[in-house]
This record gives structure tokens, C-alpha cells and sequence, in this order.
């Protein structure tokens, strides 16, 4: 089984499939046709001899200079190497072959005019293990991800430097190993291989598909922290988001109730206590926002990633090639800062939840710091330092990138969109935040330990013991704690916090 690229049903979910579990692709019969029809058009025009941006100009501000036919497979090669010219440490693995899909399913929308060649030669490499070399640095999200594209297409000219075999070599040795030939690009190829979202897609999409686990662990980990905090599960009941109305806080308050379901220390009143904490308490409300903010940027990037993105764009049955701007990445910069707000404020609340199990004036009883010997031991006082310190480097990645803008080609492209650095900081802040949701998990351990396991929901209760099952011990002694943050890591980035909870519950929304 492959996964079909049409350029029209892509979905986030099925680009994470491509670039994490490898999953094979192949183009949709229709995607063929179009692509054929758009480049034999552009085979037509070129044979007329007609002045079209992109096929017989320069580029940007070179646009009003003609090149000749006979030069246009040096544009093009001149055009690739030319832009790329990126810095800074490589993306990641998944990210690079994320740019590969989301490259192929633009231009399988039959807008483009490349050859269908061309595409093949990018879908040979992803089903076969070439993965570009792409820099990080070197976007300003305009007229697309210029640079980073560029050194994308890099080994399909036997240029740059793939990694192949997990082992990183020059573009066109690993070409060769993998046995795919190198090609020449033709009229209009390399530029509607570099115009477009696709860097900043790729990113933004596989930080959405995380931190969509995240927004389920989370409200995993806040039901934890109700038992824990002996909470009252009352304020998570249905009649209460219903009158609202926001489907996020809805949804965030169904998984909490599911997930304290048959709860002996979270019940619906407290005869000490008439209400809990806000970072208790408005779970659903916090959680919810995050939430919401999330389904627009899915929205907004399914579309994206089903988009044709690159300039000019080819409509063959009206006879024309229009210059516009689709590759201006405005609606995914503004898209992803929104993302890394949502994602910074699962980060922000629950380090307020750690605070409530070490702060012994707020735990309703736990010992200082959950610590068995406080004193001669320290238990887990630091952990919260540094979720503290996590939390508040979120605020600095969450600055939204798109207010920032700086022309570029003598101010030709005088307003540009910073989505790649948009998509960036987006990802700084999910891994953060998920770090900071370890913190809390190990301490929601410790303190249910203290409080008696066995007082546990049923779901939670699963979610204990698959993390005493990854040999998270009970500390009652000070310990190097750093590994059991570690291992906590690994089951919320992998879903077995939520699998665990999800095996008794039902699905988390």
C-alpha cells in the first residue's frame, strides 16, 4: 500500500506517515494527466517564442531580462544553485521528506508545468531512502522557502548532499547508490520546485500533528493532577461547558470526566475545599483555547498543503499564465504563530500544576517537594526550576514572527511573511512543552504514590503503572532524577501516556 497523491486530499496526519513511518507514495492517475496537459502547454508557449516570467526571464529582479531557449536548462540549474545558500544545522530527517510530499502534491495539481519526470524523480527518492540535506536557516517565507527548496532539489541535479543508507554523502552519490538517475531541469522546473510553502508546511505540520498527542496528554496529566490535588471533578460537567459553548472546552472537559471516572480521590465535592485553583479548576476553559487555536491552524494547513503555491501558475484551459503571489507564506506565518501561543499555554498551566504537588502550602497535604525525608532530602524542588525556566523561554519563541517583515531583491519583494521562523518557533515551544509535561507526570507519580494508588480512576491508574512499568521508580530517597524525566519523556512523545488511558477510557477526544 501507498499513500496517493491527487494535490488534493493530502491530509497532516498522512504527511507525518510519509516523513516518520516511511510510508511509500504514489500519484493519482488524474495527478498524472494534469501534470502532463500543464507541461505540454508550457512546451507550446516556449515553441512561440513568448516573454513568460520564469520560462524565458530572469528572476525577481531580473524579471524584464529574456533568456534565450537555448539557455533555458542553464537558468534553470543556475536558478537551483544559485539560491542555495542556506545555514545553519540541518532539518530534521522528517521535515526534509515532509518538503519532499508536500513539493509533489503541489505540483501534482496540474498548475506548474513540470514534467512528469521530474516528479517521479521525487517520489523514487522518498520510496527509496535519498533525504536532501536541507539547512534550517535562510527563509523569510515569501516568495516561498527559496533556499531551503532550493538545496531540496539539490541531489535531483547531482548536486548538495543527501543522507542515504543513515549516512550523509554528496547529492548525486547517494543518487547513484539509491539508483536514481540525476536529471536536467527544463523551462519553469526549478522555479516551481522552489516557489512555494513547502518548509514551513512541513514543519508546521508534523509540530501540529505533536502537539495534537500533547493537547490528549495534557488533559491526561490534568486529571492526574486533580487526583492528586484531591480536586472537585464537578466543575468538568458537561452542563457547564454546554453553556458556553466553545467545542474545545467541551471536548477537554469529556476526557477529564472519562479519565476521573470512578475516582476515589477526585469527587464531585469536597466538604474542605468548595472550589479548586484556576490551573485545576479551568482545565477545560485553558486546555479549550489551545484547543481551538489548534483546529483553525488544521484548517488553514490542510488547505495550505493542497494549495498551488508556486509563480507563475499555468491555466491551460483559459490560455494563460498568470504571475501572482500564492508562495507569500502570510496565512501560515500568522497560522504558526498561533500554534506555538496554543501550544506554549499547555507548557504554561502545567508547570502551575507542578507548583500545586511540591508547594506544600498548596498540595493539600503532600510533604514539601513530595519528598518522603524533607531535609537531608531535596525530593523534587528543582524539577519545577526548570519547567519554570522552559516555560518562560516559550514566552520569547511565542513573539510572533509575522509582525516582523525586511525587503528583500532590491525591494522588489518588499514585504515578506517569516513563516519558516514562524514554523521554527513553533517547534522549540512543542518540545519544550512536552518536556515541561514530564515534569508534571513524574511528580503526579510520586504524589499519587503517596496518596495510595490504588484510590485511582481506572484510566489514570493506567497510565501510573505503564510509567512504573518503564521502570520509573517510586523516589524516596534523592536520586538522579533526569533519567526518570527522560523515560516520562519518551511515553508521552510516543502516545503510550495516552494509550494507556485511551485502553480503559475509550478514545480521548
Amino acid at each position: 500500500m501507498s499513500i496517493v497523491i491527487d494535490g488534493a486530499t493530502l491530509s497532516v496526519d498522512e504527511v507525518a506517515a510519509i516523513a516518520r513511518q516511511r510510508e511509500a507514495v504514489s500519484l493519482s492517475r488524474e495527478a498524472e494527466a494534469a501534470i502532463h496537459k500543464a507541461r505540454a502547454y508550457v512546451e507550446k508557449k516556449l515553441e512561440k517564442g513568448e516573454a513568460i516570467y520564469g520560462l524565458t526571464t530572469g528572476f525577481g529582479k531580473f524579471q524584464d531580462t529574456f533568456v534565450t531557449p537555448d539557455n533555458a536548462k542553464r537558468l534553470q540549474y543556475n536558478l537551483i544553485i544559485s539560491h542555495a545558500c542556506a545555514m545553519g544545522d540541518p532539518l530534521s530527517d522528517d521535515v526534509a521528506r515532509a518538503m519532499l510530499a508536500l513539493r509533489i502534491n503541489a505540483v501534482a495539481k496540474g498548475y506548474s508545468g513540470i514534467k512528469l519526470s521530474t516528479v517521479q524523480t521525487m517520489m523514487n527518492m522518498l520510496n527509496l531512502g535519498v533525504t536532501p540535506v536541507v539547512p534550517s536557516k535562510g527563509s523569510l517565507g515569501a516568495s516561498g522557502d527559496l533556499a531551503l527548496l532550493a538545496h531540496m532539489t539539490m541531489p535531483m541535479i547531482g548536486e548538495g548532499e543527501a543522507f542515504y543508507g543513515g549516512e550523509r554523502m554528496n547529492g548525486r552519490a547517494a543518487m547513484e547508490m539509491a539508483g536514481i538517475p540525476v536529471i536536467e531541469l527544463e523551462s519553469k522546473e526549478g522555479l516551481a520546485l522552489i516557489n512555494g510553502t513547502q518548509a514551513m508546511c512541513a514543519i508546521g505540520a508534523l509540530v501540529l500533528y505533536d502537539a495534537t498527542v500533547l493537547a490528549k496528554t495534557a488533559d491526561v496529566l490534568a486529571a492526574m493532577c486533580c487526583e492528586a490535588q484531591l480536586g472537585i471533578r464537578k466543575a468538568f460537567d458537561p452542563k457547564i461547558q454546554s453553556v458556553r459553548g466553545h467545542r474545545g472546552q467541551i471536548e477537554s472537559a469529556s476526557n477529564l470526566m472519562k479519565l476521573l471516572k470512578d475516582s476515589k480521590l477526585a469527587a464531585d465535592s469536597n466538604p474542605d475545599k468548595v472550589q479548586d485553583a484556576y490551573s485545576v479548576r479551568c482545565t477545560p476553559q485553558i486546555h479549550g483555547g489551545s484547543r481551538e487555536a489548534m483546529r483553525y491552524v488544521r484548517n488553514l494547513l490542510t488547505r495550505e498543503i493542497n494549495a498551488a503555491t508556486d509563480n507563475p501558475l499555468i491555466f491551460v484551459d483559459e490560455d494563460e499564465v498568470i504571475s501572482g503571489g500564492n508562495f507569500h507564506g502570510q496565512p501560515v506565518a500568522i497560522a504558526l504563530d498561533t500554534l506555538g501561543i496554543a501550544i506554549a499555554e499547555f507548557a504554561n498551566v502545567s508547570e502551575r500544576r507542578l507548583e500545586r504537588l511540591v508547594n506544600p502550602a498548596l498540595s493539600n497535604g503532600l510533604p514539601a517537594f513530595l519528598s518522603m525525608e524533607g531535609g537531608l532530602n531535596n525530593g523534587m524542588m528543582i524539577m519545577q526550576y526548570v519547567a519554570a525556566s522552559m516555560v518562560s523561554e516559550n514566552k520569547i519563541y511565542a513573539h510572533p514572527a509575522s509582525v516582523d517583515s525586511i525587503p528583500s531583491s532590491a525591494n522588489q519583494e518588499d514585504h515578506v511573511s517569516m513563516g519558516t521562523t514562524a514554523a521554527h518557533t513553533a517547534r522549540l515551544i512543542v518540545d519544550n512543552a512536552r518536556r515541561v509535561l514530564a515534569l508534571e507526570l513524574l511528580a503526579e507519580c510520586q504524589a499519587l504514590s503517596l496518596r495510595g494508588a490504588e484510590l485511582m480512576a481506572p484510566a489514570t491508574r493506567a497510565v501510573f503503572d505503564c510509567v512504573r512499568a518503564a521502570g520509573v521508580p517510586v523516589v524516596d530517597g534523592d536520586i538522579f532524577l533526569q533519567p526518570e524525566i527522560l523515560k516520562c519523556e519518551a511515553l508521552i512523545a510516543d502516545g503510550s501516556v495516552c494509550a494507556a488511558a485511551e485502553a480503559v477510557c475509550g478514545r480521548l477526544l
